[in-house]
Parts: C-alpha cells; sequence; structure tokens
C-alpha cells in the first residue's frame, strides 16, 4: 500500500506505507538537519510514515529541535548510569520543558560526585557518535528482551501497550523502550549538564517504589547552555523560599503541616496592601463583597459536583452531630446559595459578587512547593450572575480588569489559553459548545491571541486561562475566567424575567491574581524581594552617623510617620557602611543619612537600595517623592 506525501520542495510522492521518514527525506538533507516534522508532529529519520502529510525539516536552529536534543540526551544519561551503575533499574526518561530527566531505580540517591562521573561517561558515548536505530518488534519479543535485561518498570509499560508491535531504539549495546523521536547519532549532544536529583515515585504513586530521577538540560550551542545556566543562578537567587526567610515574609512549620503558610508581619502586612487594592478595584466596578465559611456540610459538595469529579482533591470529612462535614475547596456553592437567599429580578443582573476566600485542598506531599503549591491558600474569587444578553460583556470586563491588576504589579507579557470540555464533565455538549463560543468570541471581538489548550477545562465549564511572563522568561498560571451553565442548574437558582417567567442565570467563575500565596510567590521573585515602594514593608530607615544627629533623626522619623510613611529607625552605634548594607540586604528602598551635614541643613542624603546616592532633599522633598511613587504605584 502506498501513500501520498508532499515533500519539503512541496512536490509529492507516493511511497511504501511504513517507510521510515530518512528514506523519503535523503534527498533533502543537509548537516544541520536532525529530525522532521509530519502533519505538525515532530518525528525524527527513524519514524515509519503511516499516514498520509506533508514532510517539512528541522534544523538545529528551530526551537522545535530541542525536543528530539533532550530526548536523546535523555538515553544518554540513562546508557552512561547503566554502565556506571549496572545494578540500576530504568523506569522513564522524557524530554521536559528547558531539559529532560531519567528515572532510576537504585539501592541509594545519586550524589554530585556521581553526577560528575556520569557527565564524564555521556561524553564518551557522545563521541562515538553511535546510530539511534528504531525497531519494531512484536510485543512478546520485547517482553523476551527486557526479561533477559531485567527491566521490570519496561516490562510493566510493555505489558499495558494495546498494540501487537512495540517500538524500541538501539544505540550501541543500550537499548531502551521508546517510541521516539531523537536525533540521528549522539554525536549531536554537546551541549548538556546534569543539574539535580530528587526522589520520585514510580507513576507519580506513593504506593509505589521511591525511585531517583536525575534532571539535565541540553542545547545545540554552548553559548545557549551558559546563558541558560545563568538564568538558573538567577532563578536561585530569587527563589522565593530563600528570600522569604531572609526577608522574614513567610514560613513554613513541621508543627503546623505542609503546605500551611505562617504570614510573618512583613508579609502579613505586604498581603494586606495586595487585599486592600484588591477590594477597593473591585468596589469602583460594582462588586460587592461577601465572606463565607471554611466548612460546609458535605452534602453541599455533592450537589455542586465536586464529589464525583474533585473528590481526590479535598481533604477527608470531618464529622459533627452525626453530620459530614468538608474543609471547602471552593468558595462557588456559597455565592450560589447567597444568590439564592431570596427571589431575583432580571433588574437586579448582573450582580457581581467577590471574596477573598481560603479554601483547602490535598495535595501530595511531593509537588509541595513553597508558596506556589500550598494545601491552604486565599483565592482573589468572584462569581458574576448575569443573563446571557450580558454574557460577553462581562467577559470583556474581566479580561479588562485582569490586564489592569497584572500591569499594575508590572506584568506586560502573558500568554492566553481557551481550555475546552475535559473527558469527565457534567451537562450537555450544546451547553459546552455554547459556553466555549461565548469566550470564543469575547477574545475574537477584544483582538487578543489565544491558543486552544484541548480538554483542560473544569467539569463544570470551559475557560480562559492567563499565564503571566516574569522578568526571568518563565510563565506562571494566574488569572482564569469560567462561563459555567451547569452549575446554575444543578442549584436550581433563577430570575424573574421581562416576561415575569423564571429563567436561568449564566454565572461566571473568576480569579484575577489566582491565589494569593502562589502570586506573592510570583511576585518575590519577579522582584527579587525589592518590592516597589508602595507594596515594601519598610519604605525607608532613618540612619545615623553617630549618637549626636539622633535628636533630629528622631523628629525626621516622626514627621515621616505622620505622613504615613512606613519608616524605621537605625540610631545603632555601628560602622555607617554595615547598617547601610544590612538595609539593602533588607531590600529597603530608601536610606536616610544623618550625620553634621544633614542636621546643619536640616535636610537628608538619600541612598536607594541599588546603590544610587541622590542630592541633598529636604524632609518635605522627600515626603512628596515617596507619595508620588505610592500614589502611581510606580514599579522600579
Amino acid at each position: 500500500m502506498e501513500i501520498k506525501i508532499i515533500l519539503p520542495d512541496g512536490s509529492e510522492r507516493q511511497v511504501p506505507k511504513g517507510i521510515k521518514a530518512k528514506e523519503v527525506l535523503k534527498d533533502f538533507l543537509t548537516k544541520e538537519t536532525v529530525g522532521a516534522k509530519l502533519n505538525d508532529k515532530i518525528i525524527d529519520f527513524e519514524t515509519p510514515l503511516t499516514e498520509e502529510g506533508t514532510l517539512s525539516l528541522l534544523t538545529t536552529k528551530d526551537p522545535e529541535a530541542l525536543e528530539l536534543l533532550r530526548h536523546t540526551a535523555a538515553h544518554v544519561m540513562a546508557q552512561a548510569v547503566k554502565e556506571l551503575f549496572p545494578e540500576a533499574k530504568l523506569a522513564i526518561g522524557p524530554a521536559i520543558e528547558n531539559g529532560f530527566y531519567y528515572d532510576f531505580d537504585y539501592e541509594r540517591s545519586f550524589t554530585p560526585e556521581d553526577l560528575k562521573q556520569i557527565e564524564k561517561r555521556m561524553k564518551k558515548i557522545i563521541k562515538k557518535r553511535l546510530p539511534l536505530v528504531r525497531e519494531d518488534i512484536p510485543k512478546e519479543q520485547a517482553i523476551a528482551l527486557f526479561t533477559e535485561l531485567n527491566e521490570p518498570y519496561k516490562l510493566e509499560l510493555i505489558k499495558e501497550i494495546p498494540e501487537e508491535t512495540v517500538s524500541i531504539y538501539r544505540q550501541g549495546d543500550f537499548v531502551d523502550l521508546c517510541c521516539g523521536p531523537h536525533l540521528p547519532h549522539t554525536g549531536l549532544v554537546k551541549a548538556y549538564k546534569l543539574l539535580s536529583v530528587a526522589g520520585a515515585y514510580w507513576r507519580g504513586d506513593e504506593r509505589n517504589p521511591m525511585l531517583w530521577r536525575i534532571y539535565g538540560t541540553a542545547f545545540f550551542t554552548k553559548e545557549d547552555l551558559e546563558e541558560y545556566l545563568a538564568k538558573l543562578e538567577e532563578a536561585k537567587r530569587r527563589d522565593h523560599r530563600r528570600l522569604g526567610k531572609e526577608l522574614e515574609l513567610f514560613s513554613i512549620e513541621d508543627e503546623v503541616g505542609p503546605g500551611l503558610i505562617l504570614w510573618h508581619p512583613k508579609g502579613a502586612l505586604i498581603r494586606k496592601l495586595i487585599e486592600d487594592f484588591w477590594k477597593d478595584e473591585h468596589l469602583k466596578r460594582g462588586y460587592e463583597l461577601v465572606v463565607t465559611p471554611h466548612i460546609a456540610r458535605r452534602h453541599l459538595w455533592q450537589i455542586s459536583g465536586h464529589l464525583d469529579f474533585y473528590a481526590e482533591n479535598m481533604f477527608a470529612p470531618m464529622k459533627i452531630d452525626e453530620v459530614e462535614y468538608q474543609l471547602k475547596p471552593m468558595n462557588c456553592p456559597f455565592h450560589i446559595l447567597i444568590y439564592k437567599s431570596r427571589r431575583r429580578s432580571y433588574r437586579e443582573l448582573p450582580i457581581r459578587w467577590c471574596e477573598l476566600g481560603t479554601v483547602y485542598r490535598y495535595e501530595r506531599s511531593g509537588v509541595l512547593h513553597g508558596l506556589m503549591r500550598v494545601r491552604g491558600f486565599t483565592q482573589d474569587d468572584a462569581h458574576i450572575f448575569c443573563r446571557e444578553d450580558q454574557l460577553e460583556e462581562e467577559i470583556f470586563k474581566c479580561l479588562d480588569l485582569t490586564v489592569y491588576f497584572l500591569s499594575t504589579f508590572g506584568f506586560k507579557e502573558y500568554q492566553i489559553f481557551l481550555s475546552t470540555r475535559p473527558d469527565k464533565y457534567v451537562g450537555s455538549e450544546e451547553i459546552w459548545e455554547k459556553a466555549e463560543g461565548a469566550l470564543r468570541k469575547a477574545l475574537e471581538d477584544k483582538g487578543l491571541s489565544y491558543e486552544i489548550d484541548p480538554g483542560e477545562g473544569v467539569f463544570y465549564g470551559p475557560k480562559i486561562d492567563i499565564k503571566i511572563k516574569d522578568v526571568l522568561g518563565r510563565f506562571w498560571q494566574c488569572s482564569t475566567i469560567q462561563v459555567d451553565f451547569n452549575i446554575p442548574e444543578r442549584f436550581n437558582i433563577t430570575y424573574i424575567g421581562e416576561d415575569n417567567q423564571r429563567h436561568r442565570p449564566i454565572m461566571i467563575h473568576r480569579a484575577l491574581l489566582g491565589s494569593l500565596e502562589r502570586f506573592f510567590g510570583v511576585l518575590i521573585e519577579h522582584y527579587a524581594g525589592a518590592f516597589p515602594v508602595w507594596l515594601s514593608p519598610v519604605q525607608a530607615i532613618v540612619i545615623t552617623v553617630a549618637d549626636r544627629h539622633i535628636p533630629f533623626a528622631e523628629r525626621v522619623l516622626e514627621r515621616l510617620k505622620g505622613a504615613d510613611i512606613r519608616v524605621s529607625p537605625d540610631f545603632r552605634n555601628e560602622k555607617l557602611g554595615f547598617k547601610i548594607r544590612e538595609a539593602q540586604l533588607q531590600k529597603i528602598p530608601y536610606m536616610l543619612i544623618i550625620g553634621d551635614k544633614e542636621v546643619e541643613n536640616e535636610a537628608l542624603t538619600i541612598r536607594t537600595r541599588k546603590g544610587e546616592n541622590l542630592p541633598l532633599m529636604s524632609v518635605e522633598d522627600f515626603i512628596a517623592r515617596i507619595r508620588e511613587e505610592i500614589s502611581a504605584k510606580t514599579i522600579n
């Protein structure tokens, strides 16, 4: 049987079905060609062509070729590990964003010295320029092969493959169960680095064996690798967990429990400033504040559908007076019950209710990560009840408010995704299509570019997800806007229309920051702990050169406090350089230095946390300057 393939030069050719891509592309290959795409799917030269389509080439200059490189690097690393540690058992080793990993079952964790040895062995394998050869073999043959190799994890995977044929890749004496894609040979893996080792349960299940996961990265050029490693070092410097401790913003204590945050005074003050800004802006835009409990009868979550679709992410119930109660994972059912508390008219809609509501979700201990992944967090939640004719305008307003909030905190770049119906969902396909269409139309009418994220909607409705780009180029999921025709129906909420009949409102779920904890963690890393003046817990520090300057410094301190500037004193009998250095480490925006000259002129010498010295300034002028920064919410 033959299939039609469109070649890179646009010509068409009939080729035997199952022929390897390299045979079809042999006249188009250059030194920089490392792979191909068939109908936009990345393949390697060993891939058998089984469907018609368009073939295009991938070179080392194409970002998509990094998947081939990193997947191959994972195999090279696995071969090196097997040669150095023959007792290690292979699990899985995919390419991931920014790198690759491979999981091994071994008697102990791998040390930094082990990683150095593995890197050296990888270099030898790379120098051999071993071809990566694909073989498609019967399932029984694969079982026999990996039984002989004593690879139990591979056997488990093979037995779950429904097809009667499986693919393996060989490079020299090393063989792995894999469907590709890979580079043509190991010699193309030139710039690589093994980064770390972490524990990982087989298939992410705590009931399974603990494996050792070696992470690495690879690029086609040494320059790209060095640039990436420099970014990693900068990311370590900005790590919110380290800065949170150094700046005394928050902590997580074993006595309290993993994933539960203790907000220290400085962190709690920043949180208050964010909350106050959030509440004020919502009230300006026609929202009303509501407050709801932390627990409810478990039956409420049965009505909402969370017990059917979300139970594994909920904490175990508690029994009170022989009735089961549940820590809330969401705020929405409470807002619905407020809506149901009395009869509603079409004239009231849209109703916009917002709440900084703390919710609790069970996350496995292995995925908890500082403020970014926790078990108790506060959503900047809101629910809008509207008529169908109001839906698009309300989505518009949500998008506008989202952009306003993100830009205020200094985020100007983001990615937008439209997440569609998942495999498990409630409601009819017709309702889902209607909801997805409303979100799509709003994005297109707004002129916003977006990508479809298939199957990533929540069980009750599709959503728009917005990922913000931080100063290091990383994207973080924060904002979400969800259209829900389903939960209003499950709770049977209505309004009286102009025709004096009952109608079903549409519900919009939306969060702009996502959760205060996660957003706060992103802010710490984005700002490297140096919060803009309006958010800084201490905006200025008054530093004396000697004890004789304290009386004037105390008067300055009181004038600043009277102007609502968050200021602290450092009148200690320490060297000036030491006190300035400490203030810089605490990321305080302004250091107000007072010595003989300042006392004589009743003025201030001002040093910024960046080390910039400003001209001598009066107290009144400094107050005017800092007030302007606070009012404008200037991002430095």
